[in-house]
């Protein structure tokens, strides 16, 4: 696996995204198994995380945490970098992965330049979650598999079965 040397050219740039506000544009072919970034902000504790939030207008789906593990939490709103601007696919071309209670983001496959770099947020579904959660959480990704939504599991009908997008 490959790694990003700090005196290499960036692998993406962030611009204008067609799926939600900015997003990572890869600037040069980005090889499959390529570290591209590590994802940093404010490590906090999912208390704090939860309190510097609480005002948020419930609606408002847009946040730069990221959960490390039970005790930690990655506020990219404080002190965070362009790994941030990574956005949602339900058919992602690049994954978290978490080692030593960090955050990085990989490729799984090789990224042609111009292209949007995506990972699967697989936002946890939360027994208090609003009606509405999955329109709060819409996912616009536009793969033929998309879920409709950032959550993750999908949510289940009264009968059991897995809901699908027509």
């Amino acid at each position: 696996m490959s790694r990003v040397h700090a005196l290499q050219a960036p692998l993406f740039q962030v611009r204008e995204s067609p799926l939600h506000g900015l997003g990572a544009f890869a600037v040069r072919r980005i090889r499959k198994g390529t570290r591209v970034i590590e994802y940093l902000g404010e490590r906090v504790s999912h208390a704090e995380a939860d309190r510097r939030y609480q005002h948020k207008d419930a609606g408002d789906a847009h946040t730069f945490l990221f959960i490390v593990d039970e005790q930690t939490v990655i506020d990219a709103g404080a002190d965070g970098n362009e790994a941030r601007f990574v956005n949602h696919a339900c058919e992602p071309n690049c994954e978290s992965v978490i080692e030593k209670s960090r955050v990085f983001i990989e490729t799984l496959r090789t990224i042609e330049p111009g292209e949007e770099l995506t990972y699967d947020y697989q936002i946890q579904r939360e027994a208090d979650d609003p009606p509405d959660i999955d329109a709060i959480f819409a996912c616009r990704c536009g793969s033929v598999r998309c879920r409709g939504s950032m959550l993750w599991p999908r949510r289940r009908t009264a009968v059991g079965r897995r809901t699908t997008r027509p």
